[in-house]
């Protein structure tokens, strides 16, 4: 897992080149017009612009994905999202092959995300999404999903 601010993200660029294709997407678009749906960036990369509301961090399930590393960005509003590192973790609900979406039963440590950071989070990751601050608030994101 690693989250930054958006203006540090050359430290990561080179991590990967589908992460290098996912922050160029992020670094050309107009992420406060871009509308929500799905773009393919290039092969095996691919981002989901979502607005939804954060909630109470029970009614947020703990997930990890097997085929893909995520990089969620925080264009509107903050959240915590819930980190840890996979580990043998109880399986809450059993893995989706079609979403590559897994849910745990997981104790997550939290990082606050604001307007302009982003984290990664690779398939060793359980992370824990959407979850609100103090009360619900108003989020707009991308998650670039990279195939590994």
């Amino acid at each position: 897992m690693i989250v930054d601010k958006f203006e540090n993200l050359t430290l990561y660029r080179n991590l990967s080149s589908g992460i290098k294709k996912g922050f160029e997407f992020l670094e050309k678009t107009d992420l406060n017009i871009i509308e929500a749906g799905k773009y393919d960036i290039c092969e095996g990369v691919f981002a989901i612009v979502s607005e939804y509301d954060s909630k109470a961090a029970a009614e947020c399930k703990p997930e990890a994905h097997h085929k893909y590393i995520d990089i969620q960005y925080i264009i509107k509003g903050e959240e915590l999202i819930g980190y840890a590192p996979l580990n043998n973790q109880e399986i809450m609900i059993p893995y989706d092959e079609e979403k590559d979406l897994i849910f745990y039963t997981a104790e997550c440590n939290y990082s606050k995300l604001t307007k302009g950071m982003f984290a990664i989070y690779f398939p060793s990751d359980i992370h824990q999404p959407g979850v609100m601050v103090n009360e619900p608030t108003a989020i707009k994101k991308v998650v670039v999903k990279i195939a590994v």
